[in-house]
């Protein structure tokens, strides 16, 4: 408001003394001007307007800085040492050829003849004491296995996850993806974890014992067909006396072959 009072009493001075267009010139200019610095002014007067100019904030002894940027994480917790990890699945005192896998540090190379025994050199880990055959108490020692990876090994010598979705009655076969892993006491070459594919093999506990003798003595009712699971078929020999007693010999060899099982695919026990 004070900036166009002194545009107005700025503009009627000056058309007293200048021509009319010198001042025709000088109005428009001056609008121009007065475009430009009106915003500019409507900035300053808010800036000096706001509460924190001149302001400062209160002392206190107790306050803490806080940090805004960079954003500094929190240290973690501090995680178990190694030695706290296998020490308790390292004995103390036995041989160094029997201690466990997690016990010792070996330099496996592939050098070898598959299926022959070959000699590496191995370390007990920190805080893992063993002696040797002459019962003298050693750290380096050399252990002989015999040449060949992990997934090579026996079935007895790893374990893998089981599968309860796959059906293990069928033609052919179904297969599933298992993840093995080796026992602790067995050495071998290569990951200690890995996937193997495996023949569905899992169990519901179902007997074929009892299946065979229901099918022999109460399969026209089909008291077979309902214990494995399988009740629309039960239903069926139920509601036609066992199919005239056909459909009970059939159930009979079937059975008793092996050919039909429980609903949920399952091996019998």
């Amino acid at each position: 408001m004070v900036l166009k009072l002194i545009y107005v009493s700025t503009m009627a001075t000056v058309s007293q003394i200048w021509p009319f267009e010198s001042r025709r010139c000088l109005k428009a200019h001056g609008i121009i001007i007065l475009l430009f610095l009106d915003p500019c002014l409507q900035c300053v007067n808010g800036y000096l307007s706001s509460p924190h100019v001149g302001q400062e904030q209160p002392y206190s002894r107790d306050a803490q800085p806080v940090i805004t940027s960079p954003v500094v994480p929190a240290p973690s917790s501090a995680s178990p040492t190694d030695s706290d990890s296998y020490a308790s699945k390292c004995p103390s005192g036995g041989q160094c050829n029997r201690l466990p896998a997690d016990c010792i540090n070996c330099s496996y190379h592939h050098n070898c003849s598959y299926g022959k025994p070959a000699s590496f050199s191995c370390k007990a880990k920190r805080g893992v004491h063993c002696t040797v055959e002459s019962g003298k108490q050693q750290t380096n020692f050399s252990l002989s296995i015999t040449c060949q990876f992990c997934w090579q090994l026996d079935l007895s010598q790893y374990r893998c996850s089981n599968s309860t979705s796959c059906r293990t009655v069928a033609c052919p076969r179904k297969r599933y993806n298992a993840t093995c892993q080796v026992l602790d006491h067995v050495h071998c070459l290569g990951k200690r974890v890995f996937q193997k594919r495996l023949y569905c093999n899992w169990t519901g506990g179902y007997k074929w014992s009892t299946a065979l003798a229901l099918s022999i003595t109460l399969g026209g009712f089909g008291a077979d067909r309902f214990y494995l699971g399988q009740w629309r078929q039960g239903l069926g020999k139920l509601f036609s006396f066992g199919g005239l007693g056909i459909w009970t010999l059939i159930d009979v060899l079937l059975i008793g072959a092996g050919y039909v099982g429980p609903a949920d695919g399952s091996l019998y026990i």
